[in-house]
């Protein structure tokens, strides 16, 4: 029966198509004589059709389906058919009234008809049936369906789309592609258009998220082949950073999972680097504190500079300064915010903090309320043997913009540290120590006046993906297959990434100052357990589909100078106490007084201008130890690096057990 319908459908179909063909040819009026030939030619034309679709199994296919295969059969059905029906009439002889072009016009005609009849077909079908999901403009609330977008090559991505579109119950609605070849960009395919490509991601999600269809996922769409490697991990750490989670579509989605040429989806987070889920925070209170204020930020072409850059700018700042000494960082992150938010006032300044006076100069002509100290020197071995300039960009620098910021009445400044500051054993982490004391002390200084700048510290481990980091590192060498080099088989750090960093430190220091939380402490990122460095090579590799030891190997090169084994959260003289934030520690340190800390870091200036190493190391060493700031300069002048005390390791878990509270 169902072949006998589509049969007679088609032999319509070109009985249809001959007279139509026929009647453009005649402008609209066909002579008597032509509808006496019409007699013999529509029923040959049918018969003709029939045959050769009978031959050519047409009948035998599934056009539920239809693809770009079966298109192209029908270009084959429709040109053989014509040409069996006019052959034929000429060797009967009942052609000779029938003008030549007839048979070009009924082939597009007849093409139109056959291929529309069976797309018909499958929509109406799909629409009856309920296959095709109702299409929504953005996603309804508490209906569990996620944006998605989708990256892979052009094929891949059609089969994807057709998967989710006929998942009546896909929790995923597919807003945009993105294209690894960038040779489709501005395109739409099944109606969903082609962005970007993987470069430029975060403006894909910016402008999707202005739009209020902002990605919650991004699918890569086709097995290890489509992105291999450390390519592979590059796009998981970008999308991480923007909050989207990551799946690789391989086979089957959900409830088509038994269908042939679905997808199979499987998720790819960084918890497989972190050893844990990233966390979440609520944007809405440092949203509060940001929206309608100027904003400067510091080191704003770095890692944690931009991403601060990108996040405050979503939040409605009236506007925001970018400050920093590298000419092409300052650039790249002035025209992403030329592009991405165009409206936003921006003011890009080219200065290094260590520039006192051209600092001094930026806060008086912009006055920014709210500022994000960003800039420092961060890698540990160059800062162990380029003290002088540690000194004068970790130490000076923040001084300076401190100073600044107290001086043209800044509303809160936030000091970003690390926890090599805790007992720090290498110039680096001591310098950043010293920035903490001096920010410290100068929040203390105001506990007596309700208008006094806070001047708060935002402390947190190794971000994964930041320039000059372990992760870039490895990246490279995966990407010549190894070795992988790791300092030491049981060194540890805390990791976390840029996304939950710099979601730290505008929500805790938005908190504090909305709060008006006790001066003086310093707010300290529960990152879970410290992670061991050949771990993560070992999962970096296995996220890139090698084996560990057996596609690349890995190395173990020993401690570099100012290294520890072990990173540490608080110090031995912090108070540790509960916070108000959730998965959020505060520290108290004891403090030093600000005359004093003015008095050593005058002093490590000039000894850092002269380039006095000896002197620079005995200072910081000495100052980081508790042993006062007015110690002599060492007898010997061979005096390199003095020993600091040993590290004393502090796990997490200890954390349950601290201080409830501390005197202001």
């Amino acid at each position: 029966m169902r072949c006998a319908i589509l049969v007679g459908l088609d032999a319509a179909a070109t009985t249809v198509a001959f007279y139509i063909a026929l009647f453009l040819r005649m402008n609209g009026s066909v002579p008597p004589i032509m509808h006496d030939g019409l007699v013999t030619a529509l029923p040959l034309a049918a018969l003709a059709t029939v045959a050769v679709m009978f031959v050519l199994g047409a009948h035998r296919r599934a056009w539920r389906y239809v693809s770009i295969a079966d298109l192209s059969f029908l270009v084959q059905v429709a040109t053989l058919s014509i040409m069996v029906t006019f052959v034929a009439l000429k060797i009967l002889g009942f052609g000779t009234w029938l003008p030549a072009s007839v048979p070009i016009i009924q082939w597009f005609v007849l093409l139109v008809l056959l291929g529309g009849m069976r797309l018909a077909r499958r929509a109406l079908r799909e629409r009856l049936l309920g296959d095709t999901p109702p299409q929504v403009a953005f996603k309804p609330a508490g209906t569990g369906v996620q944006n998605v977008l989708l990256a892979g090559p052009s094929d891949r991505v059609d089969i994807a789309l057709r998967s989710l579109e006929t998942s009546q119950r896909s929790r995923f609605k597919a807003v945009g592609i993105i294209d690894l070849g960038g040779r489709e960009l501005h395109l739409r395919l099944r109606g969903v258009p082609v962005l970007g490509t993987t470069e430029a991601l975060e403006h894909i999600v910016n402008t999707l998220d202005a739009t209020g269809q902002r990605p919650d996922c991004l699918f890569l769409v086709g097995g290890p082949d489509v992105m291999p490697g450390p390519d592979m991990v590059r796009l998981v750490n970008r999308a991480e950073s923007l909050g989207l989670s990551v799946g690789r579509m391989t086979g089957a989605v959900g409830v088509e999972a038994s269908k042939p040429g679905a997808l199979d989806l499987g998720f790819i987070d960084m918890a497989d680097l972190l050893g844990r889920p990233q966390l979440r925070r609520d944007r809405s209170i440092a949203r509060s504190a940001i929206a309608g204020a100027r904003v400067l930020v510091t080191g704003a072409g770095g890692t944690i500079g931009s991403e601060l850059v990108r996040q405050i700018a979503a939040m409605g700042p009236a506007a925001l300064i970018l400050l920093d000494h590298c000419e092409f960082n300052l650039y790249t992150i002035d025209m992403e915010m030329q592009e991405n938010f165009p409206r936003i006032p921006r003011q890009s300044v080219l200065c290094s903090i260590r520039q006192r006076e051209c600092l001094m100069q930026a806060f008086a002509a912009h006055r920014p309320e709210l500022v994000f100290h960003a800039a420092a020197l961060k890698h540990v071995p160059l800062v162990e043997t380029n003290p002088c300039a540690g000194v004068l960009t970790n130490v000076i620098g923040t001084r300076n913009v401190a100073d600044a910021a107290l001086r043209h009445g800044v509303r809160a400044m936030v000091q970003i540290s690390t926890d090599k500051a805790v007992n720090p054993i290498g110039i680096m982490g001591a310098t950043k120590r010293l920035g903490e004391l001096y920010c410290q002390a100068l929040d203390l200084s105001g506990r007596r006046d309700a208008g006094a700048p806070r001047f708060m510290t935002v402390r947190f481990g190794n971000v994964l993906g930041s320039s000059g980091s372990l992760i870039p590192l490895l990246q490279r060498q995966l990407a010549r297959r190894g070795p992988l080099t790791v300092t030491h088989a049981e060194i540890e750090r805390f990791f976390m990434t840029v996304h939950e960093a710099v979601q730290l430190i505008l929500q805790s220091s938005a908190q504090a100052v909305a709060e008006n939380a006790r001066r003086g402490r310093i707010f300290v990122l529960d990152m879970g357990e410290p992670i061991k460095i050949i771990d993560i090579a070992r999962r970096m590799i296995r996220l890139a589909g090698l084996q560990p030891d057996v596609d690349v190997k890995i190395e173990i090169i020993g401690l570099r100078p100012g290294e520890k084994l072990y990173e540490e959260l608080f110090d031995t003289r912090e108070k540790r106490l509960d916070s108000t934030l959730p998965g959020i520690f505060e520290a108290e340190p004891d403090p030093v007084p600000l005359a004093d800390l003015d008095t050593l870091f005058d002093r490590l200036e000039t000894a850092s201008l002269r380039d006095d190493e000896a002197l620079v190391r005995h200072l910081v060493t000495a100052a980081v130890n508790g042993d006062g700031v007015h110690t002599e300069t060492p007898a010997s002048a061979d005096v390199h690096v003095l020993a600091l005390r040993p590290a004393r390791v502090l796990h997490t878990q200890d954390l349950g057990n601290s201080a409830a509270a501390a005197q202001q």
